[in-house]
């Protein structure tokens, strides 16, 4: 027998560098890298298209003048207009970032926040805030829709998520049981809200729904700060655990003899994922399919075997932005939510995933 040797150095490609922070090193792919700048760009220009339409309507140079001068618009854009594109932008990022972790963690196209209970469990404890508070005082106080919403929204989510975290638990986490277990836990819960909404008042329904639907309306810098924290606190950790998704895509005996602690790494990534979804949630609603699809349009754009994390974030912060975009000038001057919009987009493309599927298992 001859002695076993060292591994072979990883066979680097001509288009990919070496990226090295500290102890820290990444393959720098070309590719993923000229995507990304593009999405930057063109989340830049739907926020500049998307800041000029309103009751005052601006061309880009006095949207910018706006922002740098004290007149007459420097209110309108920078506390009304600014704070909903960034918004917008912020949420997506964050929502199709948990989307490339769950689908990462999953192996699975489908799987997306919202089978982790996040958005449905969100939507259950805000609906019956939003019931109970107008059936006691007349219709929710400001206090309640300003501070009370997004933190029930936080907190509905991280339940929901334990709740499906911990009915999937057995002895370890298994991605296709994660993926089952939330589908029957969402539906419960869907079925719960739609009943708490037929206990409410009409308007407080109507209410209650706007919110469920996803909306961008009205977003201020209370929405900016929180979702930019979000994403500055768990975007390096979810970059540094890229080797364990890449790792997490084969059998649990293979990744433990690569030296990845399996079930402590889905946890980790799992809960970055739901923290990230929550706080999105929190911030606009519930917007459908960004989550879903931004990883997939991400990985085909970027030619990689897996959903890439900070393509992904870029790919949900155009989808987002360009969708308000198309809700406020498609059946102007009635405003869409921002979440009927995606969804509408959305759906063909969860049809086509489940197609291409079943081709797949056939084949």
């Amino acid at each position: 027998m001859t002695p076993l040797s060292h591994p072979p150095a990883p066979v680097r490609l001509p288009h990919e560098r070496p990226l090295r922070v500290g102890p820290v090193s990444w393959l720098l792919r070309l590719r993923p890298a000229a995507i990304a700048l593009l999405l930057l760009a063109a989340v830049a220009l739907m926020t500049a298209l998307g800041m000029r339409i309103g009751d005052i309507p601006m061309t880009v140079v006095e949207v910018l003048q706006a922002i740098t001068d004290d007149g007459p618009n420097h209110f309108v854009v920078m506390e009304l207009r600014l704070p909903r594109a960034l918004t917008g932008a912020l949420v997506g990022a964050a929502l199709a970032l948990a989307g490339a972790i769950t689908q990462a963690i999953a192996r699975n196209p489908l799987a997306s926040p919202d089978i982790l209970g996040v958005t449905s469990g969100a939507s259950v404890l805000v609906v019956a805030a939003i019931v109970a508070a107008g059936s006691a005082h007349g219709g929710p106080s400001g206090a309640l829709v300003e501070v009370g919403i997004p933190l029930l929204a936080v907190g509905g989510g991280l339940a929901g998520a334990l709740a499906v975290y911990l009915l999937a638990w057995r002895r370890g986490l298994d991605g296709y049981r994660l993926v089952l277990v939330g589908i029957g836990v969402t539906a419960v819960f869907t079925n719960v809200k739609y009943w708490l909404l037929t206990l409410g008042d009409v308007n407080d329904s109507s209410r209650a729904m706007v919110w469920i639907s996803g909306s961008l309306n009205g977003r201020g810098w209370e929405h900016v700060h929180p979702t930019a924290l979000a994403l500055a606190v768990l975007v390096p950790p979810a970059l540094l655990g890229t080797r364990s998704l890449g790792a997490l895509r084969f059998g649990d005996d293979t990744v433990t003899g690569l030296g990845v602690r399996t079930n402590l790494a889905r946890g980790l990534m799992i809960l970055a994922a739901v923290l990230l979804a929550a706080v999105a949630t929190a911030s606009a609603g519930p917007i459908a399919f960004v989550a879903l699809a931004a990883p997939q349009i991400a990985l085909r754009l970027a030619g990689v075997s897996q959903p890439p994390l900070l393509v992904s974030a870029l790919a949900g912060a155009f989808l987002t932005s360009a969708a308000d975009l198309a809700a406020r000038t498609v059946f102007s001057p009635v405003e869409l939510p921002v979440g009927v919009v995606t969804a509408v987009l959305g759906a063909p493309y969860l049809i086509y995933l489940l197609v291409r599927a079943r081709r797949e298992v056939r084949s």
